[in-house]
């Protein structure tokens, strides 16, 4: 689903949650920044210069209700701070390459563990619905 203010609002009518400018400011913060996994500091700090009314425990309270309502996921990096991105509702999600000495995120979107998955759910008769994978490394700039 791609998400506009439009759906932003309607999600949060549907709970009885009111658009407030701050959380229609924090929203469009992820969508001119698809591409990155920003935590909650990251949006803070986007946001602090032309928005100083906007605090920090606001900006965690908005995040954590956007994951609440299925707007963003949060994801756990292992580098003690969550990140965000856009929700999406597919069976599976992509996967994630982690530079361990810049921090930079990739994603990777081949989902290759599919026939992992059904010889799992054959020997076992496990039903798999969903995997995360992270791949811990150097980006090509910090490898050099």
């Amino acid at each position: 689903m791609e998400f506009s203010i439009e759906n932003l609002k309607q999600k949060l009518c549907d709970r009885e949650y009111k658009l407030t400018p701050q959380r229609r400011i924090i929203m469009e913060m992820f969508t001119n920044n698809q591409e990155k996994h920003l935590s909650a500091e990251d949006v803070y700090g986007m946001i602090k210069q032309n928005n100083p009314e906007i605090g920090l425990a606001t900006v965690y309270r908005t995040l954590d209700l956007f994951a609440e309502l299925d707007i963003l996921q949060k994801i756990d990096f292992g580098d003690g701070r969550s990140r965000y991105e856009f929700y999406t509702d597919d069976v599976h999600h992509h996967h994630h390459l982690i530079c361990l000495e810049c921090g930079k995120v990739m994603e990777f979107a081949d989902d290759l563990l599919e026939s992992l998955e059904s010889a799992i759910e054959e020997k076992i008769r496990f039903k798999i619905i969903d995997h995360q994978l992270k791949f811990y490394g150097y980006c090509e700039k910090c490898h050099k």
